[in-house]
């Protein structure tokens, strides 16, 4: 038999064979030391799979609730307090503007002229208007509050 055609038989089938094919494969599994790393990785390979390649899924339900539990509120509204993460409005702003400058300029470098096709634009204005959007939502997202107060909302 071939190296091929072991190999394939292997992969390809559930271990049921007939005797004369698998005293061949047998045979030259022992004789062929390549065939024989390969079977082995095979085999190792598969009771990976069926049994523990996928690792238990976290239990975040006991956070999630210590939380909750120690969660304060507003003793006026009753509304929950949220932490802020001391991140300013200042710093997203500054760090948004240099995102976006960085974003704009990237059309005038040097590298970006060998990109002149149409082709190349649409993509990279998709991923700006996308980074830009996603930027814009973070930052409305954590400064719901702040925002609301400063602009009496």
């Amino acid at each position: 038999m071939r190296c091929g055609d072991v190999l394939d038989t292997v992969y390809g089938a559930e271990d049921v064979f007939p005797l004369r094919k698998r005293l061949g494969m047998a045979f030259h599994i022992i004789l062929c030391g390549h065939c024989a790393v390969r079977l082995n990785v095979y085999k190792e390979t598969r009771s990976l799979l069926r049994t523990g390649f996928f690792p238990p899924s976290p239990d975040f339900s006991n956070a999630i609730m210590n939380s909750i539990c120690h969660e304060t509120f507003d003793t006026r509204t009753g509304d929950p307090v949220f932490e802020t993460s001391g991140f300013s409005t200042r710093g997203w702003v500054i760090a948004g503007i240099a995102m976006l400058l960085s974003l704009v300029t990237a059309f005038f470098g040097q590298d970006f002229a060998m990109f002149q096709d149409a082709s190349f634009l649409l993509p990279l204005g998709i991923i700006t208007g996308m980074a830009i959007t996603s930027y814009g939502a973070l930052f409305i997202g954590s400064h719901l509050k702040e925002l609301s107060e400063r602009f009496k909302l």
